[in-house]
């Protein structure tokens, strides 16, 4: 027999007074009678270290302080950030306007134009003006008496040189007998007598001599003109040029005026100058675009028909792409990106179809969400830009660079190898903002290591804040602010009351309020409708409650569900009577947004063994990792309890009995180890309490979640089969200050019916439960391993 505990015995923790239950919010402490006189809350509600951090991100000018707004869903964080946002933008510059223009250097790399805030437009209307001006000027140049008498000096001197090197040759011919001919087929030499030419049957009557010597002269003479017709292509080409330079003339002085007004118009940005300079040298280069010919009629020189272009596509060249543009805005922009494709980020080069092919150019460019916040704030949702092929790597490239370069996937993958456009990129500067989940920050952070470096700002939310007097009023205010936002009825205080209470009892904490503004605005808006359908003008507290209880009956079908099994028997739950090795554990299921407690039953089952706790949800695949660790705990708390010097000589299973699905999590260890103690000291266990809590192996209870929705899950069984004042659940003593419960918990509690039992170590819970002492439960497990030594030594001996 091993040794005697002599601890001095434990009492039995008392159970919880009525009070102790649920704080409530007094209406008293409220000095108005509905929000209505309460003026809106100033600044953000619960959020001082959020709050903190976006001032710092959004002041401080630096490359790499981008903010990470983190937080769950609901709490606020795009609408806090937001309203920070648009307080420091409007004292901000507004940014410059940026455009896309033809390269005329270099035409599938378009040139991007920086222009003062508020005038692309104006410089897109005025180019505009300016091709339609050319298009009358240059035409109306070309009709003038002046450019048609020059035009046809250089024509007349070109066909006087003709025909004065022709003539010269036929003089020649002529002294020697021999004409030249002109013919349809070309030109030709035949000789003559009396002025006419020769027939056949007269060349051949002529002498033999006198055949060759004609022959002779006629191959001299035909040198002499194929020599003077090789050099007639020169001199058209002269006449060409002198032609073009004689355009480029006219065109220069029609030109010249009009664009250098647009100069003067633009004389303070350098880079309109550059690029007003090339306008004018490539219309000078390209006047043949905008003269007009007449219906039916093809531009031809010396007869020559020339290329006739579209009237329109040469001249898109000169056309401006406007590509971000701030005429109507006032101080740096804020955009918020709810697509953020890599396209919808960096921004897109579209296409369209001519003639069953795809065609593009620089008029196709269009804007990304970091073109319109260029200069401003860019909000983002993190897990949109992380899910969206390439868009995160989009994102990081740009701020690396700090420029915006538009590029294709098919490009940037070498998918495409097709020659397309390549713009220049744009300068950025930009405060990025991302919203996520703090497992995403964290993740990024330890995964991505770049991440670091460009988000360096965390702006970490509360879900909840501190309940009081003032953080009380503080809130009320906010309801009020919220309710006039959301145009609903003004709340008598009683409301608020109940409003405080509701999101203390969402928070999980008596202590604190949820601070989930999506949480709060549903229950004022259903609050409201009942209020309507109670033909109130003010919502009441009973409008609160009953907005709540239509919440929970909405999403309560499968708590149901489980209860009508338990009640009838298919699910085995004992809530009166006394049995060993078996405990009623609470467990806590959430589907949706709804989260409800449960009990089950836990038994364990001890023989002679070898030590080893065998957790049957482990072995069978549906126990997680947390559970099984609580389970190796209580193997620890075993042997450091009863085997300090001696080997362990049992064995025990345990399980979660009629569980199908996956068990995790610890808050059952201590109903476990209830289960193992009361299997080997034999002690009956009351069914009807129920156990939640964590054990360390010191065998101190530890705090748990979601004590308020176990506690009621086990209270709504017994009250389905009858409350008797035996019923009660063991809560470990660290979550009293988390109770919230329902005011019939509260009411049942306050009646004698039903007892909420505060517990610090395993020896108070497992005397409430077996109504023995700590001290006399662990003496009889002493003996009980005492006695499976002695029969594991005869055992081994035997063999």
């Amino acid at each position: 027999m091993g040794p005697v505990d002599t601890s001095p015995a434990i009492d039995m923790p008392a159970p919880l007074a009525a009070g102790e239950l649920c704080r409530r919010c007094d209406p008293a402490q409220f000095a108005f009678a509905s929000t209505a006189e309460l003026p809106d809350l100033e600044g953000v509600l619960g959020q001082p270290r959020a709050v903190s951090a976006i001032e710092f991100g959004v002041g401080i000018r630096r490359e790499g302080y981008n903010l990470f707004a983190m937080g769950p869903a609901g709490i606020g964080r795009h609408t806090v950030v937001r309203r920070h946002l648009e307080s420091q933008a409007q004292a901000q510059a507004t940014p410059a306007d940026w455009c896309y223009v033809y390269n005329f250097e270099t035409p599938h790399k378009p040139r991007a134009l920086r222009l003062p805030a508020g005038r692309a437009n104006a410089f897109r209307a005025a180019m505009e003006r300016l091709v339609e001006d050319l298009r009358a000027a240059i035409p109306a140049a070309f009709e003038t008496d002046e450019y048609r008498t020059r035009r046809q000096e250089i024509e007349s001197e070109l066909n006087a040189r003709q025909e004065k090197a022709l003539e010269a040759i036929g003089a020649r011919a002529k002294e020697q007998g021999i004409s030249l001919l002109r013919t349809p087929a070309g030109f030709g030499f035949a000789p003559v007598r009396e002025e006419k030419v020769i027939s056949p049957g007269e060349w051949s009557e002529l002498p033999e001599d006198e055949q060759k010597r004609l022959e002779a002269l006629i191959e001299v003479l035909q040198g002499e003109l194929e020599r003077a017709i090789h050099e007639m292509p020169k001199w058209r080409r002269e006449a060409l040029r002198r032609l073009r330079e004689l355009a480029r003339q006219v065109t220069q002085a029609a030109v010249t005026g009009l664009i250098e007004e647009l100069k003067a118009e633009y004389a303070a940005e350098p880079q309109l100058q550059a690029y007003l300079a090339a306008v004018q040298e490539d219309v000078l280069e390209h006047v043949e675009a905008f003269r007009h010919t007449k219906d039916g009629e093809t531009p031809a020189l010396f007869g020559i028909p020339l290329p006739q272009p579209d009237a329109a596509e040469p001249l898109r060249r000169y056309a401006v792409n406007v590509l971000i543009e701030h005429s109507q805005a006032r101080g740096a922009p804020i955009v918020y990106e709810d697509n953020p494709a890599n396209d919808a980020l960096v921004g897109r080069i579209e296409h369209i179809s001519q003639m069953g092919a795809l065609v593009t150019d620089f008029t196709l460019i269009k804007a990304g969400a970091l073109h319109r916040a260029n200069g401003g704030y860019l909000l983002l949702d993190a897990l949109k830009v992380l899910t969206q092929p390439f868009a995160w790597e989009a994102l990081k490239r740009s701020l690396r660079s700090r420029e915006i370069r538009i590029q294709s996937l098919g490009q940037a993958l070498g998918l495409v190898s097709t020659v397309s456009l390549e713009p220049e990129p744009v300068p950025l500067q930009v405060k990025v903002v991302l919203v996520g989940e703090r497992l995403l920050y964290y993740l990024l952070h330890a995964y991505d290591p770049e991440f670091a470096e460009l988000f360096k700002v965390a702006v970490d939310f509360e879900e909840d804040m501190a309940r009081g007097p003032e953080s009380d009023l503080a809130y009320a205010r906010a309801i009020a602010m919220l309710a006039r936002a959301e145009k609903l009825r003004p709340l008598e205080r009683e409301a608020v009351a109940a409003v405080i209470e509701r999101l203390s009892r969402d928070a999980g904490d008596a202590e604190k309020v949820s601070a989930s503004m999506r949480t709060l605005a549903d229950l004022l808006r259903e609050s409201d409708y009942w209020a309507g359908i109670a033909g109130r003008a003010v919502i009441s507290g009973a409008d609160v409650r009953r907005a709540v209880d239509t919440q929970i009956e909405r999403a309560d079908r499968v708590r149901e569900r489980l209860q009508e099994h338990i009640l009838r028997g298919s699910v085995l739950i004992d809530s009166s009577g006394s049995r060993a090795g078996q405990v009623n554990a609470l467990a806590v299921l959430q589907l949706g947004g709804f989260s409800f407690g449960t009990p089950h039953r836990v038994t364990a089952r001890a023989r002679l063994g070898t030590g080893r706790v065998l957790d049957i949800e482990r072995e069978s695949e549906l126990g997680g990792p947390i559970h099984s660790k609580g389970v190796l705990i209580l193997s620890g708390y075993l042997a450091g309890r009863y085997a300090a010097g001696k080997p362990l000589s049992v064995s025990a299973s345990l399980v979660f009995e009629q569980s199908y699905g996956g068990v995790e999590g610890d808050s059952a260890s201590s109903a476990e180890l209830y289960a193992l103690l009361s299997a080997l000291a034999e002690a009956p266990i009351r069914q009807s309490l129920a156990v939640t809590g964590s054990v360390n192996q010191h065998g101190d209870v530890q705090a748990i979640g979601g004590v308020n929705q176990k506690i009621e899950g086990f209270f709504d069984v017994c009250r389905a089969r009858g409350l008797t004042g035996t019923q009660g659940v063991l809560i470990p003593q660290a979550n009293v200050k988390n109770l919230m419960l329902r005011h019939d918990v509260v009411a049942a509690v306050a009646a004698g019916k039903f007892a909420v039992y505060p517990v610090r170590t395993v020896d108070e819970g497992i005397a409430l439960l077996t109504g023995e002492p700590a001290a006399a439960i662990h003496a009889r497990i002493e003996r009980r391993l005492s006695e499976y030594a002695e029969e594991a030594r005869a055992w081994r001996q035997q063999k």
